[in-house]
């Protein structure tokens, strides 16, 4: 074995830049074994340990899309650790690898927080208090600094001195990013008064919308209406024009309904016995009539009115008469809500 790295040294030396190809694709085929072994027995194993678990997070935490992302970075680290086998590339070589790391660890970073929003969604106080608008801020502020960070790597420069010169670009960006501030703004609004929740019934006139909030995102709000159709409203718009929110209607269990009864103040008048006979005939109405009747004529007969004309004393109209069989009917009514 002496004798044969002895002889490799002595053909190195004799050939540099052979011995620096063939060093360069044994670098990459070490590499390629670590990816192959990472992602077909690494992360398989821990799949497996994954799927016996009785927790969900981890189902969520451990899906194809992640593992691939974390099955470069060792492959990644190897190329780095070895980059001296070429002194010409090798500051090149180091900080593309590092560029590439960082640009694995946005991805990782980006699908954890997508997992986080997916398992806070399936909890109790998602519906009231949705988090994915949130959440995409959150992964904008990290898709900024990580391009910083990364761009900085790939041109050797400090990652403040790129932040610097950011900021003087304040006003431009506020001009292209003015619909994501105001959208957050609008989502910081709607989450912290309760305007509105998913599974929420709204009604839009301005952007003819009348359906089921299906989703909350930063910068739209996708309703549902009820031709089936979906209406998407940006975010910020929603708190610049009015909506109708049928939450309160719904919790309560029933809708209020106010109807106007027109009459034609003609047909007004006092009822006769052939009137009060056809009244009597009316199941809703019969007891009402007879005990009303009595009340009548025990009044009249008190204050001794004359009953020969319907205008002296007391009579029943058929207004009034009316008026309760519109209550009676409501009140046994069985689609009606005796509590509202």
């Amino acid at each position: 074995m002496n004798m044969f790295f002895e002889n490799l040294d002595k053909w190195a030396v004799e050939n540099p830049l052979l011995w620096q190809i063939v060093s360069l694709l044994g670098v990459l085929l070490l590499a390629s074994l670590a990816y192959f072994i990472t992602h077909r027995y690494i992360l398989r194993l821990i799949a497996n340990v994954v799927k016996k678990s009785k927790t969900e997070i981890d189902d969520l935490l451990f899906d194809n899309k992640l593992m691939r992302w974390v099955s470069f970075l060792p492959p990644l680290l190897i190329i780095y650790n070895f980059g001296y086998l070429a002194p010409e590339l090798e500051d090149l070589i180091q900080r593309g690898t590092i560029a590439l790391m960082g640009l694995m660890a946005l991805l990782i970073a980006s699908s954890l927080l997508t997992k986080l929003n997916i398992f806070y969604d399936k909890t109790a106080i998602a519906k009231n208090k949705p988090i994915k608008s949130y959440i995409q801020i959150i992964k904008l502020f990290v898709y900024i600094f990580g391009t910083i960070i990364i761009i900085a790597t790939l041109i050797g420069k400090s990652p403040w001195i790129l932040l610097t010169g950011l900021g003087a670009m304040t006003a431009v960006l506020i001009l292209v990013f003015r619909d994501t501030i105001l959208s957050f703004v609008a989502s910081l609004q709607i989450s912290s008064n309760d305007l509105v929740r998913v599974g929420d019934w709204i009604e839009v006139p301005t952007f003819g919308a009348d359906g089921d909030v299906l989703d909350i995102a930063l910068h739209t709000i996708k309703v549902q209406n009820w031709d089936k159709t979906i209406t998407i409203i940006p975010t910020h718009r929603l708190l610049e024009v009015s909506f109708k929110n049928w939450r309160g209607m719904q919790v309560t269990g029933g809708r209020r309904i106010k109807r106007a009864i027109y009459i034609d103040q003609n047909s007004i008048k006092i009822c006769d016995e052939q009137l009060i006979a056809q009244f009597r005939k009316f199941k809703l109405i019969r007891e009402y009539i007879e005990n009303k009747i009595l009340e009548l004529n025990e009044y009249n007969k008190k204050y001794n009115y004359d009953d020969s004309r319907l205008v002296n004393g007391r009579g029943l109209t058929n207004i009034g008469t009316f008026l309760v069989y519109v209550e009676l009917y409501l009140k046994q009514h069985a689609k009606i809500h005796h509590g509202l």
